[in-house]
């Protein structure tokens, strides 16, 4: 074989050799948001208040639906904690760090907070809403007892001082022993908690801005003074049914302070969501939840 023969041959050999790289990189390059599997009373309007935060401003910041995610934004959910127990209280420590992975300490209050920890089980049962406190380090702490094992996904919903919107985070928390797993109630137009029956109206429109409104009474009467909780007269957290896709809507400005709080709600393609309320009566927060789906 003369000199030209085997250099095109060469060349052709490395052709293929690059391509099949190209390819190989193609399949594992990385993504740019990793999953990690593995009570109070109310205050001044927050900033932003009438506006939904989670998957609305995740999708405007470009970053897709909130909460799927333990890094995302520039900012990762950094936990520090065990695994917990059953059933057994512990405290719940993590870190928010920026891409420097330095401990983020400044914080805007949003909703009447710096941070929102929401804490459920992957059947979207257990719903738990608290607010940690944060020590100068940047150690955010809270006291956990999640009652039965399962997979459980923690929410870190916060806005750092330099961002100019929500950052909603997730890791998943396994609890040790027998899972199992409840299904989901079927969709239903009223819940009860305590004696008050919550009624739904309206319907979840899949990629478009829905109006919902949520009746409050108590013993078939309805409820006319509602007392603000973090800043508004009501609160609604969505999660989508398999990913827990995140959602964190506040009412309108111009709800009264009832019987009807009345939410605009857009959601991400069709899918089934579970709507956890949040609402303040007698100096009492209490939550109802519901199934509905997105058409």
């Amino acid at each position: 074989m003369n000199v030209a023969t085997r250099l095109g041959a060469f060349v052709a050999a490395l052709g293929v050799v690059f391509a099949a790289a190209y390819g190989s990189g193609a399949l594992v390059s990385p993504v740019a948001n990793t999953q990690e599997t593995g009570h109070e009373s109310g205050g001044a309007e927050a900033p932003g208040h009438g506006q939904p935060s989670g998957l609305g401003a995740a999708d405007a910041a470009g970053t897709g639906p909130g909460g799927l995610a333990v890094s995302a934004d520039g900012y990762t959910l950094r936990r520090l904690s065990p695994d917990p127990r059953p059933g057994a209280t512990g405290e719940f420590a993590f870190l928010i760090v920026d891409a420097h992975a330095t401990p983020v300490t400044q914080f805007q209050i949003s909703h009447d907070k710096p941070l929102h920890l929401v804490v459920v089980r992957r059947d979207l049962t257990g719903f738990q809403h608290m607010h940690p406190r944060m020590s100068s380090d940047g150690t955010w702490r809270a006291d956990m007892s999640l009652p039965e094992a399962g997979d459980w996904r923690v929410f870190a919903d916060f806005r750092p001082e330099a961002a100019d919107h929500q950052v909603i985070l997730g890791v998943d928390v396994p609890v040790a022993g027998t899972y199992q797993p409840q299904p989901l109630p079927d969709p239903q137009g009223a819940a009860q908690v305590d004696g008050y029956t919550v009624t739904t109206h309206g319907d979840l429109l899949a990629g478009r801005t829905s109006r919902l409104s949520l009746t409050v009474a108590r013993n078939e009467t309805p409820v006319t003074d509602l007392q603000p909780y973090l800043g508004a007269f009501g609160h609604l957290v969505a999660l989508r049914a398999g990913d827990l896709a995140y959602l964190h809507v506040h009412p309108q400005p111009t709800t009264s302070a009832g019987p009807a709080i009345t939410f605009d709600i857009e959601v991400p393609p069709a899918g089934t969501y579970r709507l956890f309320l949040h609402f303040q009566h007698d100096g009492v927060v209490r939550t109802v939840a519901f199934t509905a789906v997105a058409t």
